[in-house]
């Protein structure tokens, strides 16, 4: 038989995991957008319309899978995922054999530039990145309360020329500054259609409640990155700043980005799920 896979929250990483599978397993998707379901059934999946903020409409995902992908950001407030909380109570009833979810490289904070892997103490600096901590807890709580396999991928930033928002191109055309070299930080990158791939290995191959940092072998300065896009691009490279510049003409969600720095470690990913990244660096990704 079939494996059977529940996706909730089937945006644009969850469209490449069905590519990924091409209707080797029977795939289930939770969309709270009725508008969305034919978009799901031509991927390969069969619809299910239900709302991580509205418990009622999840009494019927208990039992539906074996595999289940949790992909749903929280929502955009406060420091407790409640989200994920009323999955959890809904796929209690009859818990999976294996649960993937999508965490943030956020949870670590600001590392200053070290090398870290995921034996790194948490240390959440903003209030996206503690609902993050707090959705970790509660599924690794629940795998070792039913005896489900969770995996916690913690994914740094996604690219991918064909994602919306995928490419720096619009920052660059804008003429968004970056950080000048020696106030600039570390970044971290995942292509989409690695972590798709990633997904899915962790869905075969995941240990149980194991985090795993989801990113490929690039350690570059966030500027770095910007000039290699807009080399790539045939674009112009931004301008450099400086920190105290930035704090006077950028947006605080712009230098919340700035204001963590780290370099991620994926030895994980590669030994235990064996992923072997297609794009190793956005060199080739862009």
């Amino acid at each position: 038989m079939k494996p059977r896979l529940l996706i909730i929250g089937c945006g644009d990483v969850g469209l490449r995991v069905l590519k990924v599978l091409a209707g080797r397993w029977r795939v289930l998707a939770l969309t709270s957008s009725p508008g969305r379901a034919g978009e799901l059934r031509a991927a390969g999946a069969v619809p299910l319309i239900g709302n991580l903020d509205e418990p009622a409409t999840l009494a019927r995902l208990a039992g539906l899978a074996d595999l289940v992908l949790h992909l749903a950001p929280p929502a955009r407030d406060g420091e407790i995922d409640l989200r994920t909380r009323r999955l959890l109570a809904a796929l209690a009833r009859r818990a999976p054999a294996a649960l993937v979810y999508a965490s943030t490289t956020g949870v670590y904070g600001d590392c200053g530039g070290d090398i870290i892997d995921e034996t790194r103490a948490l240390n959440p600096a903003t209030d996206r990145a503690a609902r993050r901590v707090d959705a970790e807890a509660q599924l690794r709580a629940f795998g070792r309360r039913h005896g489900t396999r969770v995996s916690l991928l913690r994914i740094p930033g996604i690219y991918a020329r064909d994602r919306e928002g995928g490419h720096p191109r619009e920052r660059l055309a804008r003429g968004t500054p970056v950080l000048r070299q020696e106030d600039d930080v570390y970044t971290n990158h995942i292509h989409a259609d690695d972590l798709a791939r990633a997904c899915v290995l962790a869905l075969l191959r995941g240990l149980p409640q194991r985090a795993v940092n989801v990113c490929d072998d690039s350690q570059l300065r966030m500027g770095d990155y910007f000039d290699l896009a807009a080399d790539l691009a045939g674009l112009a490279r931004p301008a450099r700043i400086t920190r105290a510049e930035a704090v006077e003409t950028l947006s605080p969600m712009q230098l919340s980005f700035w204001s963590e720095s780290r370099r991620l470690g994926n030895a994980r990913l590669r030994r235990e799920l064996r992923l072997v990244l297609r794009y190793p660096t956005p060199a080739e990704g862009l």
